[in-house]
């Protein structure tokens, strides 16, 4: 039961801070256009604009992973699972989710790392780093607790397959 309201809080999360990144995107587009109808019509640029299309790309970006996770959007390539056994193929989804949660956690635990030692500004705005940084963990996070959901679901699979 525990378990279940975990998953629903974690989905919940995920979904909420996805949304947070989704209304970057506005921001983003009205900038880049913003930026070229003044180099194409007044010969000027917006300046800063590559700086804080990165800084948004990013965070659009790590904010919406998890949730990515959790609607299954991320690619995947499944000529060879699907040709496979049921059993084999929720044992390859096993091995690739415990391998994918390695390497997020490594990600999560270096953007901790990098994200409280940073110190830098960009340079022509001279927006300071460390929270982009930190954002790799909170969103790697996210997406590590996601992975860690399906692991389980996958488990879960496989004991039902058994009895």
């Amino acid at each position: 039961m525990w378990w279940i309201k975990a998953q629903k809080v974690i989905h919940r999360l995920s979904f909420s801070v996805a949304v947070v990144g989704m209304v970057f995107i506005l921001p983003l587009m009205l900038l880049t256009t913003g930026d070229i109808l003044g180099r194409k019509f007044l010969s000027k640029t917006i300046p800063g604009t590559f700086e804080i299309s990165e800084y948004i790309l990013a965070t659009f970006i790590l904010l919406g992973a998890a949730y990515t996770q959790q609607v299954k959007g991320h690619v995947g390539v499944d000529f060879l699972t699907s040709r496979i056994s049921p059993r084999a193929r929720i044992a390859c989804e096993i091995i690739t989710t415990l391998l994918s949660l390695f390497i997020i956690g490594i990600v999560v635990w270096m953007g901790w790392v990098e994200g409280i030692g940073e110190r830098a500004v960009s340079d022509q705005l001279r927006i300071p780093q460390y929270p982009f940084r930190l954002l790799v963990a909170a969103g790697g996070f996210l997406l590590w607790l996601e992975l860690l959901i399906d692991l389980l679901n996958s488990i879960g699979k496989l004991k039902r397959r058994k009895v």
